[in-house]
């Protein structure tokens, strides 16, 4: 099983989709240097942003695009 659960983190965000575009560009951004937010063991930037999200040591805002 998956740690943690896509249960657990969509209660951290509003639909599948933006917690595929927040932890994708949170990714992205400790890919190229941004700081670590949470004491995590994996070198795996996506599981890092993954559990970031997860503890709440992220957040997001949507924008309404029209």
């Amino acid at each position: 099983m998956i740690n943690p659960s896509v249960v657990d983190l969509l209660k951290k965000v509003e639909d599948r989709y933006s917690l595929v575009i927040v932890t994708s560009r949170r990714a992205r951004q400790i890919i190229d240097g941004s700081q670590v937010l949470t004491n995590n063991p994996s070198k795996k930037p996506l599981t890092i942003a993954v559990n970031e999200v997860n503890e709440g040591a992220i957040s997001y805002h949507k924008t309404d695009k029209e």
